[in-house]
Formats: C-alpha cells, sequence, structure tokens
C-alpha cells in the first residue's frame, strides 16, 4: 500500500512538472484609453472648439422652426388658408434643411472622430505592445466594441488604466500602427459625437 501511495504521488508530482503554466490575459477598453489620453483629451476639446458654432446655428434654425410650428398651431382659427398654406410650406422646407445640415455636420464629426482614433490608434497600440511584452501577457482583448464576444472579465486583468498612464507618460516606442503584430486589429471608432450635436427634430 506505501509503495502504491508512493507511486500515485510520483505521477501526481510529474503530471503538474508538465503541465502548462496559466497564460497571463488582459483586457482593455481601446476607445476609453484613447479618448482619455493627454492626446486625447486636447483633440476632443478642439474637436468641440470646432463643431461648437455649427451646433449652435442648428439650435438657431431648431427654435425658428419650433416658433414657426406653435404659431401655426396657434394660427388655425385667426389666419387664413392660404397664410396656414404658406406657413406650413415654410416649415416644411425648414426642417428640410435642418435635417441635411445636421446629417452633414454629423457626417464631418465623424470623420474628426474617425481620424483622432486613426492618429492615435497607432501610438496606443504600440504602447500596448511594449506593456505586454513588459509584463508578459500574452493575449490583450479589447472589450470596448459592441461586438465583443467577452461576457465576463475580472476588473483585475483590465489595464486601460495603466495603459493611459503609459502613454501619458510616453513611454511608446514609437508612433505607427505597424509597430503592432498582424494578428491585432487596429482600434475602430463608435459612431459616437463628442460634441453633441442634436438629431433631426
Amino acid at each position: 500500500m506505501k509503495r502504491i501511495i508512493m507511486l500515485a504521488v510520483a505521477v501526481t508530482a510529474a503530471l503538474h512538472a508538465q503541465a502548462p503554466s496559466a497564460s497571463k490575459i488582459a483586457t482593455i477598453a481601446i476607445q476609453q484609453a484613447i479618448f482619455q489620453t493627454k492626446d486625447g483629451q486636447k483633440a476632443l476639446a478642439d474637436i468641440q472648439a470646432k463643431f461648437n458654432p455649427v451646433k449652435a446655428k442648428l439650435d438657431a434654425k431648431r427654435t425658428e422652426i419650433a416658433k414657426d410650428e406653435d404659431a401655426l398651431k396657434k394660427g388655425q382659427n385667426t389666419m387664413s388658408p392660404e397664410a396656414q398654406q404658406k406657413l406650413a410650406r415654410e416649415i416644411d422646407v425648414a426642417t428640410k434643411a435642418l435635417n441635411r445640415d445636421t446629417d452633414d455636420a454629423n457626417n464631418d464629426l465623424q470623420e474628426e472622430n474617425q481620424r483622432l482614433m486613426n492618429d492615435l490608434g497607432g501610438k496606443i497600440m504600440a504602447v500596448i505592445n511594449k506593456y505586454a511584452s513588459d509584463k508578459g501577457y500574452e493575449l490583450v482583448i479589447d472589450v470596448s466594441a459592441q461586438s465583443s464576444p467577452v461576457l465576463y472579465a475580472s476588473n483585475g486583468i483590465d489595464i486601460t488604466r495603466d495603459i493611459i498612464a503609459a502613454y501619458d507618460a510616453g513611454t511608446s516606442a514609437g508612433p505607427t500602427t505597424s509597430a503592432a503584430p498582424k494578428t491585432q486589429a487596429s482600434p475602430t471608432a463608435k459612431k459616437t459625437t463628442p460634441s453633441g450635436i442634436s438629431a433631426k427634430p
């Protein structure tokens, strides 16, 4: 019996010795990382400043349309049919123009947002590559995408804040996306509008 027990212990020890060590895996919200770096914050502020006048003009047009709609509603019993039709046509034309202008502004804003992601994305990837290599991570998963397959991840493996700090500290080895391994995808921007341009009325 003693010999059997010793044999079992020896087999167990051998299995543990042969078992591969657990892989180090980390998660990152890459869009959050990009936008919360100092460069990202400055770029967002610049975009905001650029589009604030556009937003103000759209808001002014929206207010005028709302006033005309209110006037048409209140004048149903006092305005002539011709006047009502004329005002209704003006409201319709103004609304269509506002919708077109809003779409154009949001498209322009999205292009600016995408340019920001492309510019800083390569730099942040270089930081991620260096950080993962230095820390011995074998896999880093982006959990910010809507299509992310990750259903649960411990906060303990989230390196988002570490990457932001490393980027801001200037530890990146280079600014190009080409530094990233081919197996890693470049970050893509969600359709967000930092300036908060309103949707169509």
